[in-house]
């Protein structure tokens, strides 16, 4: 394929993108069960007198949680796909380094000991995320090997102490209560979104996602063998740690309030590899807009589809895993 005609395929891939987002955001905005018309929309947009009730849904409920499911899936697509890069490996996620377990004793702990509350859990949980990757980055120190395998072999480990925690906690927990708290934050949901909890974690998500910014180039490199990467002039433990960090910041201030979001993160990059066919930062970019169509259209289902809400990681895994098998079954290879 000529550069040209490469560029001119990317480009209408982002428009395309961008344009099913916008159309998704709409969607989202809009449906539930007190409908909003675009009409009504514009007319809160430029200011125009309209009904109290009408405002105050949009303004508190809709806007709210569907921007939380544009960063959501954003930033965990990002992040997935900078995690993929970095240790070479196509099923990498934010549960290799112990990230997701880690979120989940935290929250798990707040809810026993805490009294669960909204802000605690969130607080908990975020902690719990970086710590483990604190620790993980500890575990790699102290280590006489610093290759790739070492991150996975601690953060195996990790995954393993802090999955036990965590059943410690559940058979001490309320059954009646604590417990069904611990298992529905596991599943996710976008419910109880505020503008007040994206404030709170805004300014950690923006610093993680400029971190990933501004590395960008590295990352790249990072995708070489280390030896390779040395030879280069890159020092490629310290920078390694310090993308894990930013993947870390994003991913750990994410799920501190929305719950566990399973496959996106894993996914979306593979679905921007295979349209790009590269695999470099502006593909990681696109990965991120995909990511996000993805989570805001399964927001979407989730509300629509029953009289109840159903959690977000049921309906991010029914879209996930179809389309694993798919990659499976026409051959493509994972990379």
């Amino acid at each position: 394929m000529s550069t040209n005609l490469y560029r001119c395929k990317n480009q209408v891939l982002f428009i395309a993108i961008f344009l099913l987002l916008v159309v998704a955001v709409l969607i989202s905005i809009c449906i539930g069960k007190y409908p909003i018309s675009t009409g009504e929309i514009w007319d809160i947009v430029m200011g125009k007198p309209i009904d109290p009730l009408t405002r105050n849904v949009f303004l508190t409920l809709r806007l709210p949680r569907t921007l939380m499911a544009l960063l959501a899936g954003y930033g965990l697509s990002v992040a997935g796909s900078v995690y993929q890069t970095i240790f070479k490996n196509p099923l990498a996620s934010p549960d290799i380094v112990g990230v997701s377990s880690g979120a989940s004793m935290g929250a798990a702990f707040a809810i026993v000991f805490l009294n669960g509350g909204t802000a605690a859990i969130a607080f908990s949980a975020f902690a719990g995320g970086v710590l483990t990757v604190l620790f993980l980055l500890g575990l790699v120190g102290i280590s006489n090997n610093k290759s790739i395998a070492t991150y996975v072999l601690s953060g195996i480990v990790i995954n393993a102490f802090t999955q036990a925690v965590i059943m410690i906690l559940k058979f001490f927990a309320d059954p009646e209560r604590q417990l069904a708290s611990i298992e529905f934050w596991t599943m996710g949901s976008f419910g109880g979104i505020t503008d007040d909890k994206i404030k709170a974690i805004i300014p950690f998500y923006l610093v993680g996602l400029l971190g990933l910014i501004v590395l960008r180039w590295q990352i790249t490199l990072l995708s070489l063998s280390d030896d390779e990467g040395k030879t280069l002039g890159v020092r490629v433990q310290y920078l390694r740690c310090g993308v894990l960090l930013c993947a870390t910041l994003v991913v750990a201030s994410t799920i501190s309030i929305t719950g566990l979001i399973s496959f996106v993160g894993l996914i979306a990059p593979h679905i921007g590899r295979l349209l790009l066919q590269r695999n470099n930062f502006k593909t990681t970019v696109f990965s991120g807009l995909v990511g996000a169509f993805i989570l805001v259209a399964a927001d979407c289902l989730a509300r629509s589809i029953s009289s109840s809400e159903i959690p977000i990681s049921i309906m991010t895994s029914m879209i996930g895993a179809p389309f694993l098998a798919y990659l499976m079954s026409r051959g493509k290879r994972l990379s």
